[in-house]
């Protein structure tokens, strides 16, 4: 586990197009080109007692992971890198079909082809949270 204080906390400043964003920490931060960062949803997710009803606890949810791909004195830019694959099935005539390859964006549509992102489609808004992430993603984020 990562202690909290450790790890750089940064906001969104900017969404540039469905795979790059601008987070408004760089250089003078501790930032460096390859580091990751995972854009934090809102609200947390509650945890309760099944017997009890009490809330246990509540855990950040990743709406996606980026890696930083530039970085200026008080800014850089972080675009997304995951890859998901569907396991091929094999079809009609017994021949293995590949599966299909898709890219995670910005976009709720995850259509990867760069191009600037209409805010009303974009699943990360300027002013979402983003914090340094130093582990495998699962979707949940336990270590901060």
């Amino acid at each position: 586990m990562t202690d909290e204080d450790d790890l750089i906390h940064a906001k969104v400043a900017r969404v540039l197009n469905n795979t790059d964003l601008a987070l408004n920490k760089g250089q003078d931060d501790d930032v460096q080109v390859g580091m990751k960062f995972a854009v934090l949803s809102d609200a947390g997710e509650e945890i309760r007692d099944p017997d009890t009803g009490e809330v246990l606890d509540s855990i950040r949810i990743a709406k996606t992971v980026v890696k930083v791909i530039h970085v200026a004195s008080r800014s850089s830019v972080a675009r997304t890198f995951r890859a998901h694959t569907s396991p091929g099935i094999f079809g009609t005539f017994g021949h293995l079909n590949q599966g299909t390859t898709r890219h995670e964006t910005l976009a709720s549509d995850e259509s990867r082809v760069q191009q600037e992102l209409d805010p009303k489609k974009a699943k990360v808004k300027v002013g979402d949270s983003a914090v340094q992430y130093t582990g495998e993603y699962t979707g949940i984020l336990y270590d901060f």
